[in-house]
């Protein structure tokens, strides 16, 4: 969309550079969404996913956005396998599209759609020691080419964004976040698990609405190694920040 407050001018310029920091061309994209819960964690099967328009009151040139990228069954399968083989309850959904949670950054991130894309959902209990677990669960698709990509907002409270008196908290969470993110994995995964004590962590992220917190988990769960504060800046007055973990 025209953005003429350049409100998003930075993330954009941000997810642009993401291709061409890693060190080789994806084989294949798997992207964790907050906007997709089930009981359980799914995977999307088909071969040839469609779009879903999971949002309303923007233009209408918005719902006729076109990602073309493929699918793959086969990934997604392996995918749902190997959290089986961690006593994860996990599905394949042969017909769900990709919400734009995977498609919107993935325009800008990845403009050709050349490359096959599964989406992951969140389990409705929202537990994140569950998606640590599925993300460790997940980490041998990075030796086989995958990216693993978690889809969400470090700061999520609605009710903040444009308001003056969030920019302070949400620089408290946000600074919490990139020191636990660069952290040796079990510490990570363990100060991970308790972040609504972290500071001004249930005012970034309500309760019943961290859905879009937990994407970090599985992709941080996925890696052993620290991770680093790759993106940050203020957006509608909040620290938003994005992670990578090598």
């Amino acid at each position: 969309m025209d953005d003429p407050a350049a409100v998003w001018t930075g993330m954009a310029a941000y997810l642009k550079t993401v291709a061409a920091s890693l060190p080789e061309r994806p084989k294949a994209i798997l992207v964790v969404s907050a906007h997709w819960e089930t009981d359980g964690f799914a995977f999307t099967g088909t071969a040839e996913p469609t779009l879903i328009y999971d949002y309303n009151g923007f233009p209408p040139h918005t719902y006729a956005l076109r990602y073309p990228a493929a699918g793959a069954p086969a990934l997604a399968a392996r995918c749902a396998a190997l959290l089986a083989d961690a006593a994860i309850t996990a599905s394949v959904d042969p017909s769900r599209g990709l919400d734009h949670g995977v498609f919107i950054p993935l325009m800008v991130a990845f403009p050709d759609a050349d490359i096959p894309i599964v989406e992951m959902s969140i389990d409705r209990s929202l537990d994140p020691a569950l998606h640590l677990a599925a993300g460790a669960a997940l980490a041998p698709l990075r030796a086989e080419g995958v990216l693993v990509i978690g889809s969400g907002m470090s700061f999520h409270n609605m009710g903040a964004y444009g308001d003056p008196r969030a920019t302070v908290p949400s620089q408290a969470f946000d600074r919490w976040l990139a020191e636990t993110a660069a952290l040796e994995a079990p510490l990570r995964s363990t100060r991970l698990k308790d972040w609504d004590q972290a500071p001004a962590g249930r005012y970034a992220h309500p309760h019943g609405a961290e859905e879009h917190l937990l994407p970090l988990m599985v992709a941080a769960g996925a890696s052993s190694q620290p991770g680093r504060q790759t993106y940050s800046e203020l957006v509608l007055g909040t620290a938003i920040s994005g992670f990578r973990f090598d």
